[in-house]
């Protein structure tokens, strides 16, 4: 029965999933990874497919389009639109089905790349196609797109892979596309079905003989595997019927890099490859030019190669400024223009090696290169990480100068490659630009960036004019213009350039026959929206001038702060990946809860509110919620968007408006709290446990407090501060922090930090400073921890150098000196000098070890077993490595590190009721169940005072802080 459905509010009761039509998500889904932006009518989580059914019959009663979304990660425009987005990444995550003996498997299209692969690792299969998004794009999306990546020149692309889709058409019908043979194929064109219409469309057309010489003159050449122009009919003229050798036809072939514009896709089955051989060797190619690295692809593709990628100097020096990828520059030797990454595999190191020094041999007979670092092992993994990060690190370039993608989806034969990139070259010279050059060299596709300030007219013209003559360029070599990344909006009006107006004429024609109303993902393909309009920035806009308190100047100011976020979507990535960010978003599944999500609508409203204060909306403070302030982004994020340094400006300014939330000046006041408790700290304790207090406070009734200690660092220090100074020293003086929360809570790791160093032969020496401002940064209160950081510079700017350096035991406090205080404190200068010599305990330890000041003469033998948990904080500004030395230091003890992502309780954020779940679910995620798959002997080390209190919370383990285990075992 038709269902007349006349507004969004009437489709909501109709939908078993989610549909929001508010300013916030309409803001966070207006754009993608692309530099588009379209506000949508609304978002939909579809749960089921009787869903997309309904949604499907809205669009067409009401003339709007569906935008399909996976992870959003298109670089093109796809996922932008002014319809309805439908969101299939929260609810469409299933492996359906799995054939190990035939090597398929089934699944929906909201499973992650990586995740599917990981279920298939223990079968010795996996999913070929590789993207740099890997661990967060999802099938959906690459069949959208014919994705292909880094292993294409071995596995091939998507489109090679797919068996069957199952999909949703434009009338409502479910209709299944898989091989069909000549007599399927023709019952198929009988009836009146939709389905029999498309069958019937197609044979009509592409059995025209006229049609076939038109297709095979225009599109290009049969060897470029990475060719996505418009709908791939070319790839349906190898059945025998249109004049191919193939005894089948698969049109769900056509389907693949449609970018949704056919029909809607709810299952794909796919065909799965054996795992590659084991044992790698990847030879790192350095190169004086790119075109001498565009010389030796060309050597280098006639070995049997899994891999060859590039990077150019311009991502590589992106590499610098971003704190996870630097330690992954370990083999870049000198200062290249560019560098191959050359992968062998075979079943043997010998025969790997041997193959390897081949290749390097006919690079250096053919003059190119300077050297050639081989990697090996988890070597391999590292450098490939620098070169995922390509896309994201872009974003690191300040400033309104962006590496814009519009030409970076180029794809030539690879013989053709020098000659191409050298007009390419040749070309931007004669525009004064210096493009960049990266990825899928092997393939024949190199990623082209030029860089470009869209917020300029003159560059607007640019980038049309650029893209337009790049076409022209491709069209000469009979290259793709569009390889992996699709034709979205930024290239579709080329499609008729690329392949001929009359086979553009075609695709019109199919388009109209599979989606008569329009009403799938509109824009793109066919009658395309103009690659020039509908930008993320308005050419010539006045740029908004936005006060901080923070200084955001290493952003040139906090809009463009935000507008360092590029949408590559790696705050996406699930746990089973590795790392941090974004907590909230792996407890949640949902869009908005993304380090993305917070940058984007940040921007949204600070560039287009028409408020006074343009903090000053609601929707920002939702958005902020469930952000940890965990700093995970601060690194793990290619273009080092910190998001808890905007959440944190942020609720400074809202609450100019709003006032300060009662529970809120509880918690960022806790110092004054804690020092009136701290005069009768048992019946504090007892107060503070009751379900009164905590109902009064907004606190969790299953969360516990943490207790103050029966006696603070400072009055312990001052009872023995006459012993401490006759204890004799050997290795000089240093500066402990006692920061509020050691002091407060855990005056017994104050103690032992204290007694362990004066132990090992230094002088611990501490003042009357104030407290770190810790509670005061993350809860907004930024005038009061200003406060605090210009009273401890001013104090310790004369006192630390590099000889008396500055010393903490809680990273989030004693690395507000490294990171906040930079931003707040007035004296910039004194400010670098105390961050450039302050330290953890930790790595101030590991320093002293490897100067031989310390060693392992001075501890225990015995044999212990002990796990990290890494603060969120530490791991983002300082590492766990500092950590896992100190521990190792005693000779018996076996230490690792856990990949145990957030604990989740984020300071007071794992208190509050209303965050408690959050909290205890991102927890659940990777470290609750690490620590208690570990034997009940196993000990936990935790630097961080919420750490410690998390895992007894959730796993009713005692950790301890390093410092403590090491004082521990001394002799």
């Amino acid at each position: 029965m038709s269902l007349k459905i006349i507004n969004l509010r009437e489709l909501e009761n109709l939908l078993s999933g989610e549909i929001h039509f508010d300013n916030l998500h309409k803001s966070i889904y207006a754009t993608d990874a692309s530099v588009y932006r379209k506000i949508p009518l609304g978002v939909t989580y579809p749960k089921n497919i009787q869903d997309i059914k309904t949604l499907i019959e809205f669009a067409t009663q009401n003339s709007i389009t569906l935008i399909p979304r996976a992870a959003g990660t298109s670089l093109a425009g796809q996922c932008v639109g002014d319809g309805l987005i439908v969101d299939i990444s929260k609810h469409f995550t299933k492996i359906l089905a799995f054939d190990e003996h035939k090597k398929t498997i089934t699944v929906q299209p909201g499973i992650i790349r990586d995740e599917l692969n990981n279920y298939l690792k223990p079968y010795g299969l996996f999913f070929g196609p590789n993207t740099s998004t890997s661990n967060r794009c999802m099938i959906g999306g690459m069949v959208g797109n014919n994705s292909s990546g880094t292993t294409s020149i071995k596995y091939g692309v998507t489109r090679d892979k797919i068996i069957e889709l199952k999909t949703i058409l434009s009338d409502g019908s479910e209709v299944i596309f898989n091989e069909v043979n000549i007599s399927e194929f023709n019952q198929k064109k009988t009836g009146n079905s939709l389905e029999s219409i498309i069958y019937t469309l197609i044979f009509n057309e592409l059995s025209n003989k006229e049609v076939q010489q038109e297709i095979l003159k225009e599109f290009p050449k049969k060897s470029i595997h990475r060719r996505n122009n418009g709908y791939p009919v070319d790839e349906l003229l190898r059945f025998e019927l249109f004049g191919g050798e193939n005894t089948t036809i698969n049109i769900g072939k056509l389907l693949t890099g449609s970018e949704g514009t056919l029909a809607f896709t709810t299952e794909i089955t796919l065909q799965l490859d054996t795992l590659p051989p084991p044992k790698n060797i990847m030879v790192a190619a350095h190169f004086n030019s790119i075109q001498e690295s565009m010389e030796a692809v060309v050597t280098a593709m006639k070995h049997n190669l899994y891999t060859c990628e590039l990077m150019d100097k311009t991502i590589l020096d992106c590499t610098k400024n971003n704190r996870e990828q630097l330690k992954n520059r370990f083999f870049v030797e000198g200062d290249p223009k560019a560098i191959l990454m050359l992968e062998i595999c075979t079943n043997s190191n010998e025969e790997s090696s041997k193959f390897a020094d081949e290749l390097i041999s006919d690079l250096k007979e053919n003059n190119l290169g300077y050297t050639y670092p081989k990697l090996v092992n988890n070597d391999i993994n590292k450098a490939l990480n620098l070169r995922k990060a390509g896309l994201g690190l872009l974003g690191n370039i300040i400033g309104d100068n962006k590496a814009v993608a519009c030409i970076e989806d180029t794809a030539v034969e690879v013989n053709d490659l020098p000659n191409y990139i050298s007009e390419f070259t040749q070309m931007m010279e004669e525009y004064g630009q210096e493009a960049v050059y990266y990825a899928h060299a092997g393939a024949g596709e190199i990623h082209l960036r030029p860089i470009l300030n869209l917020k300029k007219k003159e560059d607007v013209v640019l980038f049309r004019e650029i893209t337009s003559k790049t076409a022209k360029l491709v069209k000469k070599y009979g290259g793709s213009f569009s390889g992996e990344h699709g034709d979205g909006i930024v290239r579709a009006e080329f499609i008729p350039q690329m392949i001929g107006t009359k086979n553009y004429e075609l695709l019109k024609r199919i388009k109209h026959t599979f989606d008569p109303n329009n009403i799938f993902n509109k824009g793109k393909i066919v009658d395309p929206y103009p690659m020039d309009e509908n930008l993320r920035y308005e050419a010539e806009r006045k740029e908004p001038v936005i006060q901080t308190i923070q200084d955001f100047s290493d952003s040139l100011g906090i809009l463009r702060a935000t507008e360092k976020c590029n949408g590559s979507g790696d705050c996406r990535k699930l746990p089973e990946s590795g790392g941090t960010m974004c907590p909230s978003y792996r407890a949640t599944r949902n869009e908005k809860d993304t380090t993305r999500a917070r940058a984007n609508a940040l921007r949204e409203f600070l560039t287009n509110s028409t408020q006074e204060n343009k903090f000053n909306h609601k929707e920002l403070y939702d958005v902020f919620d469930l952000c940890l302030s965990c700093k995970a982004c601060a690194s793990e994020c290619p273009s080092n968007v910190d998001v808890a340094a905007l959440k944190a400006e942020f609720l400074h300014q809202y609450y100019k408006e709003n006032g300060v939330p009662f529970r809120t000046s509880m918690f960022a006041n806790n110092v004054k709290w804690n020092k009136l408790g701290s005069l009768a700290p048992t019946f504090t304790n007892l107060v503070l446990n009751t379900k009164l207090t905590k109902n009064i406070m907004g606190i969790a009734p299953k969360r516990s407090i943490p207790k103050l200690a029966k006696i603070t660092v400072y009055k312990w220090y001052k009872k023995h501060k006459n012993w401490l100074l006759k204890q004799p020293v050997k290795f000089g003086e240093i500066y402990l922090f006692i920061d509020e929360f050691t002091n407060y809570y855990d005056a017994n790791i104050g103690i032992d930090t204290i007694e362990l160093l004066t132990t090992l032969g230094y002088r611990v020496t501490i003042t009357q400073h104030e407290e770190s401002g810790r509670s005061f940064i993350s809860k907004g209160i930024l005038d009061k921890a200003k406060e605090k950081a210009n009273f401890n510079v001013e104090f310790f700017k004369d006192k630390i150098t590099k000889e008396t350096p500055l010393i903490g035991i809680e990273p989030s406090a004693i690395l507000t000196f490294r990171d906040e205080y930079l931003r707040l404190a007035n004296d910039k200068n004194g400010a670098k000098i105390i961050a450039q010599n302050t330290f953890t305990i930790e790595e101030f330890i590991k320093q002293e070890f490897s100067k031989n000041n310390i060693t392992a003469d001075s501890f225990t033998t015995e044999k212990k077993t002990l796990k990290i948990h890494g603060h969120c904080q530490q791991k983002s500004l300082s590492g766990t490595e500092p950590t896992f030395q100190m521990l190792s230091i005693p000779k018996n003890y076996k230490v690792t590190i856990l990949n145990s992502g957030c604990c989740g309780m984020a300071g007071s954020f794992g208190y509050e009721k209303e965050h408690y779940k959050i909290s205890m679910q991102v927890g659940e995620d990777t470290l609750f169940p690490k620590i208690r798959n570990t034997k009940v002997d196993t000990i936990i080390a935790a630097s961080g005072t919420s750490c410690r209190h998390q895992i007894k919370d959730g796993t009713k383990r005692i950790s301890k802080h390093p410092v403590t285990l090491l004082k521990e075992a001394l002799k």
